[in-house]
């Protein structure tokens, strides 16, 4: 796969990931070389290799951004449907996941568009409790360019 002429089918991965999973996993370094990922619910895709997510309740992120700003995003299709449909077949028709590789930008406030854009993927859950608490002050975001895609092969099957 090829980052700039698959983009396209990238974010349509990501997208279907997020149905499943509401979540991806970005793996980043800390400053003594040791690993940690976390869990991220609000990474959107643009159309030219970069991103940003919604820099709230990240706290190891923005510090290891400081000694290390490269990151691996992993993201998982885990429609059960998908999966079924794949282990009957014995085949997968597309990957599972896909890693992409990137660095870590600068952190900023949000557009008008990014907003509009984190509130169109959580409308579902407006009239909830929960929903005001986690994401009525998401106000800041962290831009990430990507440079590299990899994707995740299970034996035979991919």
């Amino acid at each position: 796969m090829d980052i700039s002429k698959d983009w396209s089918a990238i974010r349509i991965h990501f997208s279907k990931s997020f149905a499943t999973n509401m979540h991806v996993a970005i793996a980043s370094v800390d400053s003594n070389n040791m690993p940690c990922v976390t869990p991220i619910g609000t990474l959107f895709l643009n159309q030219n290799q970069t991103g940003f997510y919604f820099e709230r309740y990240t706290s190891t992120l923005p510090r290891n951004a400081q000694s290390n700003n490269n990151v691996c995003v992993l993201s998982v299709n885990s429609s059960k449907w998908f999966w079924l449909k794949s282990l009957f077949k014995g085949k997968f028709n597309q990957s599972p996941a896909l890693k992409l590789y990137g660095k870590l930008g600068v952190r900023r406030k949000a557009t008008v568009q990014e907003l509009r854009a984190l509130k169109s993927r959580m409308k579902a859950t407006k009239r909830l409790k929960g929903h005001h608490i986690l994401w009525d002050d998401m106000i800041d975001i962290r831009e990430i360019s990507f440079s590299k895609v990899e994707v995740m092969k299970l034996g035979k099957m991919l």
